[in-house]
């Protein structure tokens, strides 16, 4: 059975966009650097062709992972009725402890997990640990750094 891909309806959206782009645009352009790599003469020896065919086989291993990411997406709601509850989709705030900065993330599934744009995999140490918890509510989150202690600011 397939893995489900947790993901909010914007990252299926961004996902869709990718294979778009994949299957018209980047495998055509493939394609063409193959053909003007064959014209170069001796494949044995023709870096270029290797590298084109190299990228061919990238794009359709990316567009066959995508293809699969979209056909088990599970969308999160956004479901308001544990409103203050940590859960899938939800942007929660936490403050390491005893006197640490605060941190925003939201809570996604790894198919469109970003750090750097604010978004943890439900699947990371941080976000397991949180998920179910609520706001006000101090919790033990094992990092390979060690043990912290956060508590949560605000769950929205």
């Amino acid at each position: 059975m397939d893995k489900s891909y947790y993901m909010t309806q914007e990252g299926k959206d961004k996902l869709e966009n990718e294979l778009h782009f994949l299957k018209t645009t980047k495998r055509q352009e493939v394609v063409e650097r193959i053909k003007v790599a064959r014209d170069f003469g001796d494949l044995s020896e023709n870096s270029e062709y290797d590298s084109a065919k190299e990228e061919q086989a990238f794009v359709e291993t990316r567009i066959a992972q995508v293809e699969k990411m979209i056909r088990n997406a599970v969308i999160i709601e956004n479901d308001d009725s544990a409103s203050g509850e940590v859960a899938l989709g939800k942007t929660v705030t936490f403050m390491e402890l005893p006197q640490g900065e605060e941190e925003t993330y939201t809570i996604v599934g790894s198919a469109e997990a970003d750090p750097f744009e604010g978004k943890i995999s439900n699947d990371s140490p941080m976000a397991k640990s949180l998920l179910g918890k609520t706001k006000g509510a101090e919790v033990s989150v094992s990092t390979p750094g060690g043990d912290i202690q956060v508590r949560i600011v605000d769950v929205h």
